[in-house]
């Protein structure tokens, strides 16, 4: 399907793509055409130079409640309490050095531009690691009601961005989210609990997470030795 920008905020169902998931060409970054997309299990994904392309694969990976592992040697990190942690103190920061790769990087400056402007409506959100006053590790993603779709994460040191994800779901699984989207699985995020799941049982849950009122107004970042 061609978006053309400034059109209509309509997405193809994303369930009738093909595996690989391309589900639309064009459109524009627009806060409403973005969070429509991420309520239909879309998130947009592509390069400089090309309009933007509209993606669900099959299969999506997910962290669910209760699963994200903790090695012996990140719950040692964790129990040291080196690395501060933070809630959208540097949301745009932690999207900058997400982009920061020797290979390229689909966070080009119009998505952080559209990014930055969901985290100013409180539909985005980061989560930073401080090693003193420095910003050494974070993940950022989207909210919507009890789906946050967590979009890409760094590290400058050791099991920072480890620190973020841990900190991240035992905060938001105990404020109320149910999917913890991390979209497509690696062999890291396996490591830290990821499973994959098909694309239309995704999508279900997405639609019944979506529906939810969950509000991460006072979350806590506190380890509680669960996530």
């Amino acid at each position: 399907m061609l978006i053309l920008p400034g059109g209509p905020v309509l997405f193809p169902n994303a369930d009738e793509a093909d595996d690989e998931g391309l589900v639309a060409i064009g459109g524009d970054l627009s806060l409403d055409r973005l969070l429509a997309a991420y309520e239909q299990g879309i998130f947009p994904w592509y390069d400089e130079g090309v309009p933007p392309l509209w993606w669900s694969p099959n299969p999506r990976a997910v962290i669910e409640p209760g699963t994200t592992h903790i090695s012996r040697s990140l719950a040692r990190t964790l129990r040291r309490g080196s690395f501060g942690v933070t809630l959208d103190r540097a949301f745009e920061a932690v999207m900058r050095e997400c982009g920061r790769r020797e290979v390229g990087t689909w966070i080009i400056p119009e998505m952080i531009d559209a990014y930055v402007g969901l985290h100013r409506h409180g539909h985005a959100h980061s989560f930073e690691v401080w090693l003193g006053t420095d910003l050494v590790g974070g993940l950022y993603g989207v909210h919507r009601g009890g789906l946050f779709a967590a979009e890409s994460m760094f590290h400058r040191v050791t099991d920072a961005s480890k620190v973020a994800l841990v900190h991240a779901t035992s905060s938001l699984f105990s404020a109320g989210i149910e999917v913890f989207d991390v979209q497509l699985l690696t062999s890291h995020l396996a490591s830290m609990g990821a499973i994959e799941i098909s694309r239309t049982e995704y999508i279900a849950r997405v639609r019944r997470a979506c529906a939810k009122p969950v509000s991460l107004d006072g979350l806590s970042l506190k380890w509680t030795g669960a996530a």
